[in-house]
This record gives C-alpha cells, structure tokens and sequence, in this order.
C-alpha cells in the first residue's frame, strides 16, 4: 500500500467531510462514517439543500464540480430545481502557471510553441478544470485553436474518483433515501467520461466521426484535426471564427435566418440520435456557433454520448408505444430498463395511460417536446426509475435542443422536426428485413440452447455426484417453489422428448422399407411434426410464464 496515497485520501475525506458539515450534511458525512471530520453545523441552512449541494459540490473542486454537470443531464433522477442548481455549475478556473504549462507542451511538441506555430497566444482564451485553449497560427496561415491539459491533473482526478467510488459503495450500504438514485452506477459513468475527458485525443477522434457522418452536409461543420500536434495531453484543431449562438444580436446583425438555423441544428442532433447512434451530448451555447450561409458549427466533443442498437430499439419501441396508445408496450420497455428493481406494473401502465391521453389528440404545432419530456421523468420519479444513463443524455440533450430552437424562433416545433425521423426509425424496425434479423437471431439462439443441452445435462449429473449440487429454497414460499420445480422439470422432460424425436425421426428418415407419405417415411414425418408441437409448446409456455411474472 502506498503510505503516500492513503495519507492523501484521509486528507480528502477529511475535507469533504468538512464541507458537507459546513453546509448543513453533517447526519450524512455521520451516517458515511465520518464523524470524526464534522465539526459544528452550517450556517447556511436558509438556503435550499439543492443549492447546498450545488455549493459543496463548487468547494470540493475540479472534480466534483464535472459531478455536478454530469448530474445535471440526470433529469430522470432530480426535478428540475435541482437541475437547475447543477446547471449553475460552469466549468470555469483561473489559467494554469504559465511556466507549467509551457514546459508540458515543450515536452508534448518536441519543440518550444513559439517554433512550432508560426503565432502562439501565451494567454489562454478560455481555461477550464481540466484543460484550457490558446490562440495560434499554423505555419501555412491556418488559425487554430490549442487544447493544453492542465499539468498534474491526472493524478488529481484519479485520486477523487477512487474516492467517489469508495463513497458511492457507502452511500449505497448505508444511505437507503440515496440508493436509490444508483450512486455507484452514477459513479461509474462520470468516471468513464472523466477518463475519457482527460484524453485530449479521444476529443479529436470523437470530433473526425461526427465530421464524417456529415461529410455531405455543408451546413454542419465540425473543426479539422491537426493530428500532427495532438496527442493526450494536447490537441489542436481549426479556429471556429463564427456568431455564438447565445448572442442573437449579433445573428440577426449577420443576416443569419433564425427559423433556419434553429431547424438545422435539431435536425443534426436527432440525426447523431437516432440514425447514427453516437451524439454531442452537451450543446449548451458555449459550443454552438453559427457562420455564414446559415451553417452550424459543433465545437468540443469532450463529453458524447453513445447509443447501441439494441437500446435505439428499446427507444424507438418506448416512442411507438407512446404514438399508438399502447401503454402495455411502452411499459415493458420501463420495466426492461428498471431492472432488477420492484416495479407496480398496473399503477405503471395506468399512468402512462393517463399521460397518452393528456397529449392524445393534439396537432404537432400545440406540442412541446419540453413539456412533454418534464411530464414523463415526472413519472418516472414517482414511480422510482431510473434511465439507463445512455437514455439519460438523451433526454438531457433534447431538453436543450428545444431550449436553443425557441431562442432563435419562437414558433420552433421540436416534434415537428423530430417526427419524421421517429417515423422512419419505427418503420425500419418494423419493417421485414428488420423482422428476419430478429427471426433468425431468435432461431439461432435456439439452436445454440438445444445444441449445449447434452453438455449442461452433463454438467449438472456429475455436480450431483459430486456432492457439488446446491439447492436454496425459500420456505416461505415453499408451494410456490414447487409449482416452478414442476414446470421446469415438465418443461426439461419434454424438452428431451422433443430432442429424441428429432434424433430418432433423423434415423428413421435414412432406412428404406416400411409406409410412406409424399414419398418419404411416414414414421419420419410423423416423429418431426411431434418434435414440433412439442417444441412450440415449450416455447408458447415460456413466453406465457415471462409475461405472468
């Protein structure tokens, strides 16, 4: 153990628990385990408990203020005035030493910045926690913009993440009001895009493949890389010299069209979303800006978000179910994503009833995204959901894309941009080639079940033997246990029938002699269509038993 590092870790615990005492959490920094840290209660507890954590988080650092901006795209977990706390936290800091700075770069560039570049702003035009961005020129007049990680924080960062993880694991033990908003999965995927974030050149590689999913389209643009000075703690990319979206003085003075731009920029975003599956997960302002010819510039891919294909068609399953009225479907798809946690299935389905017929009926124009976003993470807090964090983000990011198409138009109709491209996506998964991939998924996992059944079988016998075999039965639920005893031995016994069938139809199908049917043996024929009822039914009784549970 390093006597160093864990020294450095009591130090910080101590710290935190100084904080959460100061303002007004010294119960929770007791409750972790930290008493011996609280000294006194807050003065500040006039304030509301999201504003003093939103506080705690800003004193704590670098690293817990990325928290709270993470937190923030946590609409499923917090109600808006706690968002609205997060959001308040800007990842701003005062420039880092300039001789530090100068000397990483020295040793990341081979070369001084001032030989590399044919012009280099020593002073930093934006400078976060993690990096900060400098002015320059390259050598054949391109202007760019210089990326420079902040020295040492690496250290800092990982150091303030294993102690996150440490405090999620005991938030979760001992905290149950907060267990259930999943801290230590919230821990995991921030300290997935802190490491990420810490990479500079995952930035860059996040950026070239947006750019190349809009390759042909050139009223999105997306910065060039300069492979040649980026690496992991530097990078360099083209200077977007362009409006910045929250001042719409200047828009309007540039001749921009508002209505336009408003509806390119919902139309790139759901794009990433919904066709490609990997999405700038945080268009705030600061990294929208507009030029020329109605184009939309994307600038830092530092935090993205990505979809699987399997979770676009959970998705767009939750969205068909909410389009047709068919609140069974759209609550499977909560209950998939809710798991393993206790789910009230009736009160579930009766509310996303209710909600359906709250918007059923209304024309596109009369629709708001924002409203209708609010109403459904709504209902999820109540009924104690939580998204999958991927979902999360993108709930998050059309909460905000709604948000910057109202402030350039008024009128901006965020389902109405939104529909046709739900529309294609149900329709593809709906479609039959979309059909037969599921079919043949679904036939192939079978056959991979029926094929590993003789080695399972095998397995099981010789653990019996062995003495290896456990059983743990619920007495409480004694009769219970033996009904899904019955049912699967009923379900394993015909399971093997059926295999024998197959096996011995397969035999009778090769000896010549005996009756026939259509010119092939009838004992044959007869033994593979009992082997397929037989194995319909099994799976008509499986399907019966998921949905009964």
């Amino acid at each position: 153990m390093d006597l160093g590092s864990t020294a450095r870790d009591f130090g910080r615990l101590a710290d935190i628990a100084a904080v959460l005492a100061h303002y007004g959490f010294g119960d929770v920094a007791q409750r972790l385990g930290l008493a011996k840290a609280v000294k006194g209660a807050s003065d500040l507890l006039h304030l509301s408990r999201a504003e003093r954590v939103r506080r705690a988080l800003q004193d704590l650092g670098p690293t817990f203020v990325k928290l709270g901006q993470v937190l923030a795209t946590r609409v499923d977990l917090f109600p808006p005035d706690w968002i609205d706390e997060f959001e308040k936290l800007q990842d701003q800091a005062p420039p880092a030493e300039a001789a530090a700075v100068r000397a990483q770069m020295i040793e990341d560039l081979g070369a001084p910045p001032e030989e590399v570049f044919a012009a280099f702003a020593a002073e930093p035009i934006a400078a976060g926690s993690i990096a900060q961005v400098h002015r320059a020129v390259l050598a054949d007049g391109t202007p760019v913009a210089v990326k420079v990680r902040r020295p040492d924080i690496g250290a800092v960062v990982q150091a303030d993440l294993s102690l996150l993880a440490r405090l999620a694991r005991l938030a979760e033990a001992r905290l149950p009001d907060i267990a259930r908003f999943r801290p230590r999965e919230v821990v995991r995927q921030f300290a997935r895009t802190m490491r990420a974030e810490l990479d500079l050149a995952i930035e860059c590689h996040s950026a070239e493949r947006v750019a190349q999913s809009f390759r042909d389209n050139p009223a999105i643009v997306v910065p060039q890389v300069f492979w040649a000075w980026t690496g992991e703690r530097i990078n360099v990319q083209q200077f977007v010299a362009g409006v910045p979206s929250r001042e719409l003085a200047a828009v309007d003075a540039a001749g921009l069209d508002r209505e336009l731009l408003a509806r390119r920029g919902a139309q790139a975003m759901l794009k990433m979303v919904l066709d490609d599956g990997f999405f700038h997960a945080d268009p705030h302002p600061g990294n929208l800006f507009y030029l020329p010819g109605d184009r939309i510039a994307f600038i830092d891919f530092g935090m993205t978000g990505r979809l699987s294909s399997g979770r676009r068609d959970e998705l767009v399953a939750l969205l068909g179910g909410l389009v047709s009225r068919d609140a069974e479907s759209a609550v499977d798809v909560l209950r998939e994503w809710a798991s393993p946690l206790p789910v009230d299935a009736e009160a579930l389905t009766a509310d996303i009833d209710a909600f359906i017929d709250r918007y059923h009926g209304m024309p596109l124009s009369a629709l708001r995204a924002g409203a209708m976003l609010a109403d459904l993470t709504q209902l999820l807090r109540e009924h104690r959901l939580a998204l999958p964090a991927d979902l999360a983000l993108v709930l998050k990011v059309c909460v905000a894309l709604e948000s910057t198409g109202r402030e350039l138009d008024p009128e901006f109709d965020m389902v109405g941009v939104a529909e046709p491209f739900l529309s294609a996506a149900i329709a593809e998964r709906r479609g039959p080639a979309a059909l037969a991939r599921r079919g043949w998924r679904a036939a192939s996992n079978a056959l991979e079940l029926l094929a590993e059944m003789p080695g399972d079988l095998r397995r099981l016998v010789r653990a019996a033997r062995s003495g290896r075999l456990q059983l743990h039965v619920d007495l409480t639920a004694l009769e219970a246990f033996g009904q899904l005893v019955d049912r699967a031995a009923s379900r394993l016994t015909l399971g093997v029938v059926t295999a024998a069938l197959i096996i011995g139809s397969s035999i009778v199908m090769t000896v010549e002699g005996g009756p026939t049917l259509f010119g092939l043996p009838f004992f044959g024929l007869a033994g593979f269509l009992g082997s397929l009822v037989g194995g319909g039914w099994l799976v008509i009784s499986i399907l019966r038993s998921g949905q009964k549970r």
